[in-house]
């Protein structure tokens, strides 16, 4: 068991080469990922979830109570920053519908997952960070579709109702039951979570496969403008996201966590959203499968200059 740990930790230590080479696969070797059907993305993403629950603790949301004031402006700043930039990209670079929709659904998610390893790594404060994702987590049934439908409500038809089960059933509940076994099944849980960092990783890069490998041609035609929108997106998110905790008086080690949390994006529920409620505008999935492999490289890069800032 203890070589299967070893190999968990060493694949989440690798988890930009991983994605890289996966995308790299799907993209112009498509029949690599393209024979799973993209039904499988939504139970894919509910197994990262329920390994998010799985470590979570009572005392996890003791910060929620003990700073408010920290966690109520990183929470502004993730669901007005990010959503506003992609709506601001959207328009300034011409996006045309399909890809204007997928990137206002990055921008509308909830923090990303792995935001709290990239916060370990760049010396930050992993208490307001994993607080700040679980609280943008619950918060996400509401406020995704609420945001995705003032962005792109003009444009597409936006089933609030339905995104909001959908987030519910994808997100909440898997992270509940995570905590559940985590709190009434501590034995169970504690050999798992050696685990979650291996197959999390496997998990969301073969979300990325099916995506790339489904829309391989379109992405190849539309890559650059595709690309530039968002490496701007994740980029303006962690430099804002910084920003508004200098604005308010944090430290840099909570500046830190709420920089990571604002550029990072939980990606793989956009393209888990895309799929399953705007399957006319198949395009829309693709700047989350981007998002999702690039902010794993930014976000290494960013780990390091923040920590070198901290130094």
């Amino acid at each position: 068991m203890q070589r299967l740990y070893k190999i968990s930790s060493f694949i989440a230590a690798n988890i930009t080469i991983v994605v890289v080479l996966v995308t790299t696969l799907a993209l112009f070797l498509p029949c690599s990922f393209d024979w799973i059907s993209t039904s499988n993305i939504t139970p894919m993403l509910g197994i990262v979830m329920f390994g998010m629950g799985l470590t979570l603790k009572p005392e996890d949301f003791k910060p929620v109570l003990m700073r408010p004031k920290d966690i109520l402006f990183g929470e502004l700043a993730q669901f007005i920053v990010m959503p506003f930039l992609a709506w601001l990209l959207c328009k300034v670079l011409q996006l045309p519908t399909e890809l204007a929709l997928g990137v206002i659904l990055v921008g509308c998610c909830p923090g990303g997952t792995a935001s709290n390893v990239i916060c370990y790594l760049a010396k930050g404060d992993i208490a307001l960070s994993v607080a700040m994702t679980g609280v943008s987590t619950l918060l996400a049934p509401i406020a995704t579709p609420v945001l995705v439908y003032l962005l792109a409500g003009k444009e597409v038809e936006v089933d609030m109702a339905s995104m909001f089960l959908s987030i519910v059933q994808v997100v909440i509940l898997p992270i509940v039951l995570g905590f559940i076994v985590n709190t009434y099944l501590s034995e169970i849980s504690r050999k798992l979570t050696p685990l979650l960092p291996m197959v999390s990783t496997l998990a969301i890069a073969s979300i990325i496969g099916i995506i790339v490998s489904h829309n391989s041609a379109n992405i190849l035609s539309c890559s650059l403008i595709v690309g530039v929108a968002v490496v701007l997106h994740n980029i303006l998110g962690l430099v804002l996201g910084y920003f508004v905790g200098k604005l308010i008086g944090l430290p840099h080690d909570k500046r830190t966590a709420i920089s990571i949390e604002v550029g990072m994006q939980n990606s793989g529920l956009a393209t888990s959203l895309a799929a399953n409620h705007f399957a006319m505008f198949p395009l829309a999935a693709v700047p989350g499968a981007i998002f999702s492999t690039w902010h794993n490289f930014s976000g290494s890069i960013a780990a390091s200059i923040f920590r070198r800032m901290k130094e």
